[in-house]
């Protein structure tokens, strides 16, 4: 399966364990890996045909931020919902990366989803 990679997009999110945490936003790293057919895009190079990652880059951006949460979990969980559910991909991986560690040079998360078939769809 193709891929469009989005890599190191930079948020703001108010995320963390305690409420000083997430009393202000911080930095966030967000890598979106979207399996898609770019068949058509390739053999066309037409917009249209391909998964358009400014919009999925402002989906992101748009997401981290919205609401406070208190894990990187969440707010991986809810980047691959809003791109699976918007149909911008098949299948999605997340990568958060939060810089709270002291000694480490970040601390993420990873998560793969995909795309929920019907049960008519073969």
């Amino acid at each position: 399966m193709d891929r469009i990679v989005i890599t190191d997009l930079e948020v703001e999110a108010c995320v963390g364990v305690t409420e000083a945490e997430r009393a202000h936003a911080q930095r966030l790293l967000v890598t979106a890996e979207m399996e898609c057919d770019l068949t058509e895009a390739g053999r066309t190079d037409s917009e249209s045909a391909t998964t358009p990652y400014d919009v999925v880059a402002d989906l992101i951006r748009h997401v981290a931020s919205e609401r406070s949460r208190k894990l990187i979990e969440a707010v991986a969980e809810a980047v691959a919902e809003a791109i699976l559910s918007r149909r911008l991909a098949q299948t999605v991986a997340i990568e958060v990366k939060k810089f709270s560690v002291p000694g480490a040079r970040h601390v993420s998360v990873q998560i793969r989803r995909g795309a929920m078939r019907s049960p008519n769809s073969s």
